[in-house]
């Protein structure tokens, strides 16, 4: 196999990795005021991602800095074209790593839910805008002969992005709701669990439809994502939230495989004209730049993994009400079980 190739499926995984594990953040910052019907209950939902939601953005860091060093081509050409967008995401990650640091900073409530609003909009932006971004990345870039974007940020409105927005909101939303589930005790699980099933009956059928949109190359990729998300709800249903969050999981990560699976060997393809599109070939960086980077990696990703992977162990158990101390400075505090 090709380095090129092999970069291409890094990034593929590299991207998975982020959809999975940023995806509950996500979810859980969007419903903190739907499942949180105080401040304690609030606290509850912070605390289930306070140790891990930082190390799940790594993974979004490594996937840009890997397109940056492997395709410069690509990179060049997906700022220029979603420069608003990524801006927009980029502020509001920013806004939501403040939310989190300072919400507990003072005992007001007027502070606390205004940060409240700054969480919810810094998980409901990045989770509606990377299915945009995607959405249009596959259906097509106008990108002209010399391979740089011609278009404008009007024609990054299409029904693609659209639905590619809509869907990664959705399953997010979803997946944040079954990990809520999973993490905590009394009301707010119960709630969860019964939100979880109504989100269920929207991500179903939108997600249908943007992989059936998306094209029939991975048919058999595209139904199986469909029928994790059904197992889910069943499980979801049966008060088996481990089951159901792996259902969530695996519906997220075989949509990004289809994704890549679809664009491949293109990773920018032309509206234009087929000959205009950035493949793995010519977006890619040289193959000593690839080389250098392939051992870099067989260094460090196992120590990535296993650190991340002891982070989830020591916070493994479920937390509740009961487990929030009375100071109000405490929004974050690492709950170790």
């Amino acid at each position: 196999m090709e380095l090129t190739t092999v970069w291409f499926v890094v990034l593929a995984f590299l991207w998975t990795g982020y959809f999975f594990l940023e995806g509950f953040d996500f979810g859980v910052g969007a419903l903190l005021p739907v499942l949180g019907r105080n401040d304690t209950e609030r606290r509850v939902l912070i605390n289930t991602i306070g140790p891990v939601w930082d190390g799940n953005e790594v993974w979004v860091v490594a996937a840009v800095g890997a397109t940056f060093a492997a395709f410069p081509e690509w990179y060049a050409t997906l700022l220029s074209a979603f420069y608003l967008p990524m801006l927009l995401i980029l502020v509001a990650l920013i806004v939501r790593a403040l939310a989190f640091e300072y919400r507990g900073k003072r005992v007001d409530p007027t502070w606390q839910r205004r940060w409240d609003r700054c969480i919810v909009f810094g998980s409901v932006v990045p989770a509606f805008a990377w299915g945009f971004v995607f959405g249009n990345l596959l259906a097509g870039l106008p990108i002209g002969a010399d391979k740089e974007f011609v278009g404008s940020l009007a024609d990054l409105f299409t029904v693609a992005g659209l639905l590619g927005g809509l869907t990664t909101l959705t399953l997010f939303l979803l997946h944040g709701a079954v990990f809520l589930a999973l993490k905590t005790t009394g009301e707010v699980r119960v709630r969860a669990r019964a939100l979880a099933g109504r989100i269920l009956l929207a991500a179903v059928p939108v997600t249908a439809v943007t992989l059936a949109a998306a094209g029939q190359e991975s048919w058999a990729i595209s139904a199986a994502a469909i029928v994790a998300l059904v197992a889910a709800g069943v499980a979801n249903a049966r008060g088996r939230e481990g089951w159901a969050f792996l259902g969530t999981g695996a519906a997220i990560v075989l949509a990004t495989a289809t994704l890549f699976v679809l664009l491949f060997p293109a990773v920018a393809p032309s509206s234009l004209a087929d000959a205009n599109s950035l493949t793995t070939t010519n977006a890619a960086a040289t193959p000593y730049t690839l080389s250098i980077m392939s051992w870099a990696a067989l260094a460090f990703t196992p120590l990535v993994l296993l650190y991340q992977g002891w982070t989830y162990w020591v916070f493994r158990k479920r937390i509740g009400v009961r487990d929030i101390p009375p100071a109000a400075g405490a929004a974050l505090t690492r709950v170790a079980q």
